[in-house]
């Protein structure tokens, strides 16, 4: 759980509040919209990710 924080806090730059919502909602829900934008971005975000060994997936927003 600290390690989640710290990804989000230091690759998305959450505050120490929001990267710990974010991963109580991923603990307790199974998952978190932690960014949004376009695929070429998200897909980035998803191999950094899994380059800190989280497992990370994109879907389209609803509308």
């Amino acid at each position: 759980m600290t390690y989640v924080t710290h990804v989000f806090r230091t690759y998305f730059g959450f505050s120490k509040p929001e990267a710990e919502r974010l991963m109580m909602q991923v603990h307790t829900e199974g998952r978190a919209v932690v960014a949004t934008g376009n695929r070429e971005q998200m897909e980035l975000h998803v191999e950094a990710m899994h380059g800190y060994g989280l497992q990370a997936s994109l879907a389209k927003a609803d509308s």
